[in-house]
């Protein structure tokens, strides 16, 4: 079996240096940062709000391609920022908010608002997408169906939007709460063909609840259009080492199912109320809690289902050469928490929230293979041993 190529979408918000209220400078930052031009098949994009923007990598092979194209898309991109007096920030959700932004230009942005209306008036939640390519759209759906499992683990794992408007929320992931009122949100229903995949995508839009059959709220779903899976559970990435575990351990899981499909091993059944108590379970307590085994149907430590995860995947990882990548990586989530205990141990010292929006602000630009931010008391951190036992 090839090794599965690879693409990541990254989506930032804008801030001003001064007030770190997220600014309506997409167009004028994605105007500068395309003329600093971008890696072979990368982009920018603009979003439907005019406080974010996006990135794509191109169609990687390996991780190590993949963390150049992150590098220098953020660097263009924060670049182009500071020219426009902002800053890049990779968050889940502002920390603070100076209320509803302008939307981009654009038929589809309009048709959208029109739509979701006060849904999308606030709606600033970034995400980090993992496409990995496949065969056919008919294997992205049969994979979809096995990675259904784990997606909450991704986005336990990807925390990284602890406040909002300037107030704690109480969540690690106040982003999935807000994309859990668009209609189809959260995990995917388990589908037997890429036939009944699109045929319930095109219910959606008779019913009137999806834009057109390129829009779904689902966290994983196979391209309308090329042979990829996209999965989408992630807070977007904090930092690149972040986006890079997301993108190894994403690609893993889709190595792994493809060989329970060539193995003829069915995907678990996972009732769909599970499902989204696992989702918020996830948002709720990220890593630092308990969680929802969605096979199980009950309470389990979160970092019971994240060793689970990684015991599953070891295989996978050991074959595209990409364990001693992730197994770095979890051990530094694991040590420094994720980005959303990272925000509320900067809170917890500075009891300011600004000095939280600085602190992602370095984050969004460090190009460092690690970063060291401690952890609050409560979170504490597993010991090596974890690692270690669930990838060597």
């Amino acid at each position: 079996m090839d090794f599965e190529t690879v693409g990541v979408e990254e989506e930032f918000l804008l801030v001003d240096p001064a007030s770190r209220l997220p600014v309506p400078l997409s167009v004028e930052v994605l105007d500068t940062a395309l003329a600093g031009g971008v890696p072979t098949g990368a982009s920018f994009q603009p979003e439907l709000v005019r406080t974010q923007v996006e990135t794509a990598t191109g169609v990687c092979g390996d991780m190590s391609t993949v963390a150049e194209h992150l590098r220098a898309l953020r660097g263009t991109l924060g670049a182009a920022a500071r020219t426009h007096d902002a800053r890049l920030v990779s968050v889940g959700n502002p920390v603070l908010s100076g209320g509803p932004p302008p939307l981009t230009p654009g038929e589809r942005f309009d048709r959208i608002h029109r739509q979701y209306a006060e849904i999308v008036d606030s709606y600033q939640a970034c995400g980090c997408h993992v496409h990995v390519g496949l065969p056919d759209r008919e294997t992205a759906v049969a994979v979809l169906n096995h990675l259904r499992p784990w997606l909450p683990t991704l986005l336990a794992l990807s925390a990284n939007s602890a406040l909002t408007d300037g107030r704690d929320t109480g969540y690690a992931s106040w982003r999935m709460v807000t994309q859990a009122r668009f209609p189809g949100a959260g995990i995917p229903p388990y589908f037997p063909s890429v036939t009944a995949y699109d045929r319930e995508v095109a219910r959606l839009v008779d019913c009137g609840v999806l834009v057109d059959a390129d829009m779904t709220f689902w966290l994983a779903r196979p391209s309308p259009r090329y042979a990829t899976l996209e999965v989408r559970a992630a807070d977007t990435a904090g930092t690149v080492d972040d986006a890079l575990l997301q993108a190894a351990l994403t690609r893993a899981l889709v190595r792994t199912a493809r060989a329970d499909l060539a193995a003829g091993r069915d995907a678990p059944e996972v009732h769909e109320q599970v499902a989204a108590a696992a989702m918020w379970s996830a948002a709720r307590h990220g890593l630092d809690g308990p969680a929802v085994d969605p096979l199980l149907g009950k309470q389990v430590p979160a970092k019971d289902l994240l060793h689970q995860m990684l015991v599953r995947v070891r295989p996978a990882l050991e074959e595209t050469g990409d364990l001693p990548l992730v197994r770095r990586q979890v051990h530094r989530v694991l040590t420094a928490g994720t980005s959303a205990a990272r925000q509320r141990a900067t809170y917890a010292q500075a009891r300011e929230w600004r000095a939280v929006v600085d602190m992602l602000v370095a984050q969004t630009a460090q190009t460092t293979q690690t970063i060291h931010t401690a952890r609050t008391a409560e979170t504490g951190a597993l010991p090596a041993p974890f690692v270690a036992d669930a990838l060597g």
